[in-house]
């Protein structure tokens, strides 16, 4: 119980000291691949992405590595997301577990579509059409030190490509969980208060190189006689990536065989933008022999200043199979106001 407390004191001191230290002015357009801030998995996005706390599945390796710890049987889980002006996401990971921990392996990949090439003396398109794209690629392991306290680690390289140009980074994710007995229905750890936290994109800077960089330039144009077509390449600024930090918990107020709600809350402090709270709920009607129904709602981006996110909610099934194995359906839908709003689909296999 006393060490309990002691990681418990360690998770809210170091939420403390991140969220004082923040400024009041933002950074927002500061940061390269924001695709990194856009939610993975349709569970977490239908509860309003509070689920650094109640990650227990594959699509932890975004969320909080450490996560993975808690799943009892390999996944797999892909999610399609259509995003706004035609942008197409798509996501796949794969938990595996063994006696060593839990070992993970991702993939976040977002295609721009075609646009058009234009320049100063084709304003209306050249004929020709490029294709950005960004991507990460990401290896996870995370550990139960003891039975109530888990650890995990991701390890990404992230690229992105707009027409010649590209860049890369490299990225680190920690997290960490803590499942407690305070307000446990039933006095064991496993259906109290869980707390998480993750840090996520702590990484190296982007720095765009490509053949859009070198151009034929007179470095001296008031003198006559010298060589006036010098190739030369532009440097482009180094970019860093979106770091958030998330805490948060998860209450299970309702447990029995056939009904369980989930509660979650999360406080997320991005180095791109204010400081903001996601929540949302989860209830489970269990079906003995069949499987689960799940219904959830949220809301993202509480107390944001200028926030065009909302509401969000969705459902979920699960199927049983033979030898522990599972088939997972689930689908949220989020507000993302003047831009629309998003639906994901997400398919998993529990193996």
């Amino acid at each position: 119980m006393q060490l309990s407390k002691s990681i418990i004191l360690i998770l809210v001191s170091v939420s403390s000291a991140v969220f004082l230290s923040a400024q009041a002015t933002t950074q927002v357009g500061t940061t390269a691949t924001t695709f990194l801030e856009i939610g993975m998995g349709s569970a977490a996005n239908s509860m309003g992405e509070a689920y650094v706390a109640m990650a227990d599945d594959a699509t932890s390796v975004y969320w909080n590595p450490a996560g993975l710890a808690f799943m009892k049987n390999h996944e797999a889980v892909f999610m399609y997301q259509p995003y706004v002006v035609d942008i197409g996401s798509v996501f796949a990971s794969v938990g595996l577990v063994s006696s060593l921990g839990t070992f993970g392996l991702s993939l976040t990949q977002f295609d721009y579509g075609d646009i058009e090439v234009t320049d100063m003396d084709h304003q209306d398109g050249t004929g020709e059409t490029y294709s950005p794209n960004e991507f990460t690629l990401g290896l996870s392991y995370a550990r139960k030190i003891v039975p109530w306290f888990a650890f995990g680690a991701s390890a990404k390289l992230v690229h992105s490509k707009i027409w010649h140009c590209d860049a890369s980074a490299f990225a680190l994710d920690l997290g960490a969980v803590v499942n407690t007995d305070f307000f446990s229905p039933t006095g064991e750890k496993e259906q109290g208060m869980k707390i998480g936290m993750s840090i996520s994109n702590y990484g190296t800077r982007m720095r765009y190189e490509g053949i859009d960089l070198l151009e034929l330039a007179d470095i001296e144009p008031n003198e006559n006689g010298n060589a006036d077509n010098v190739p030369v390449q532009f440097k482009t600024q180094e970019w860093e990536l979106p770091l958030i930090f998330r805490i948060g918990v998860a209450l299970k107020p309702i447990w029995s065989e056939s009904n369980r709600l989930t509660l979650a809350i999360d406080a997320l402090h991005p180095n791109n933008n204010n400081e903001s709270v996601n929540t949302g709920a989860q209830y489970e009607l269990r079906m003995p022999g069949t499987g689960s129904l799940y219904l959830r709602a949220g809301y993202k981006a509480l107390f944001m200043d200028n926030s065009e996110h909302g509401l969000t909610f969705g459902a979920g099934i699960k199927f049983n199979m033979m030898n522990n194995a599972a088939l997972k359906v689930d689908y949220s839908y989020k507000e993302l106001g003047i831009l629309g709003d998003i639906p994901a689909f997400t398919v998993g296999v529990v193996f």
